[in-house]
């Protein structure tokens, strides 16, 4: 493994351009995809069914929120479609893009805490640490979205079209996400409450995002607040395209993506700027 990184000097300048991050990421390709491997892996080490355990999760959740929210609370959603199981479908795709985000922005803070031996006694490309975490959750969402698919057939009978679209939709999401990660893994290591502070914010930002209700049922005066949550945005588009059989905006993803890579290079630079300062701290 060591044939990957030993190019590298930790006390040199590192790269902090588009194109430095772009080299990075494909020079460690293959580190990437084994450690993000090792990560799924490891995380269901030891139990009896392993990765199945990675589609059950979401199935059992799934069915919870369709006997809690459709069977017990009588909950609709509203629109051309007021079925019992729509709302919980809906419900569901919101969560698919907060636990993605969720996940990587509350491990992010740990990630270089967590691996001191990269840092002081390896020479090792700590830029890619943020990128395996969110291959693990990314790997947990696409399951998931496997999951929605199924109960969009089993539900309503059908599939539509526009499902074709969700790569497009996501990939604005993990980009700013990748950006986040960086800013908080280097923040975590000179800021230790950093971890406890993102905690709350995503459990706040859990009910600032349209996952529970329509973003139409928000009072118009509360309503530029929730379009400033950057979740709002990807989680309509989600729905437009896997439920609703909409198209997406384009343009507003457009938008949205070249804001999401500002944010990937700010994150990317601010900790390749930073990082030389991480040995000393640990």
């Amino acid at each position: 493994m060591s044939k990957h990184f030993t190019h590298i000097d930790p006390h040199g300048a590192q790269p902090t351009s588009l194109p430095g991050l772009g080299r990075s990421l494909g020079r460690n390709h293959e580190l990437i995809f084994q450690m993000t491997r090792r990560e799924i892996i490891g995380r269901y080490k030891g139990s009896v069914m392993g990765l199945l355990w990675s589609f059950l999760h979401p199935v059992f959740m799934l069915t919870v929120y369709t006997v809690v929210f459709s069977v017990i609370f009588k909950s609709r959603w509203g629109g051309a479609d007021d079925s019992k199981t729509q709302f919980a479908v809906v419900l569901f795709a919101g969560m698919i893009v907060l636990n993605l985000f969720s996940e990587v922005a509350n491990r992010s803070p740990s990630l270089i805490l967590t691996n001191v031996n990269y840092v002081k006694k390896v020479i090792f490309p700590l830029e890619i640490l943020p990128v395996i975490a969110l291959g693990a959750a990314l790997f947990h969402s696409l399951v998931s979205i496997g999951v929605l698919l199924a109960a969009c057939v089993l539900f309503n009978g059908y599939l539509p079209w526009t499902a074709l679209f969700t790569p497009f939709v996501m990939l604005p999401l993990v980009v700013f996400t990748l950006g986040i990660s960086w800013m908080l893994a280097s923040l975590g290591v000179f800021m230790r409450d950093v971890g406890q502070t993102i905690g709350i914010l995503t459990t706040v930002l859990m009910f600032l995002s349209p996952v529970f209700y329509p973003a139409s049922a928000v009072p118009a005066a509360l309503r530029p607040i929730l379009m400033m949550n950057p979740l709002t945005f990807i989680i309509e588009q989600l729905r437009e395209v896997l439920i609703w059989g909409h198209l997406p905006d384009f343009i507003g993803l457009l938008l949205y993506a070249g804001a999401s890579l500002v944010i990937a290079w700010a994150g990317f630079a601010w900790f390749q700027k930073t990082r030389r300062g991480f040995a000393d701290v640990l």
